[in-house]
């Protein structure tokens, strides 16, 4: 399984898929919606795991996807 970080680079001015503790970023894109498509595939074909998705401005996190497992933190109702 594979998490997986989408971030903005303010230098580069892209966004980045990156995995969890990666170096290198697995893909760079010019919009976040991309970046997040690349990501949940990523993660997919990996066999699941988290998607966190960042901000823009301020790099905390935002939002999250669970891909191909169980979610820990199910919404209720």
């Amino acid at each position: 399984m594979g998490d997986y970080h989408v971030t903005y680079d303010k230098d580069d001015e892209q966004w980045k898929a990156t995995r969890a503790g990666g170096q290198r970023a697995s893909g760079t894109f010019d919009t976040q919606a991309d970046a997040i498509s690349r990501a949940n595939q990523l993660a997919a074909n990996s066999g699941g795991g988290e998607v966190n998705i960042h901000r823009k401005d301020n790099n905390q996190i935002r939002d999250k996807n669970t891909i191909g497992k169980t979610d820990p933190f199910p919404p209720q109702g």
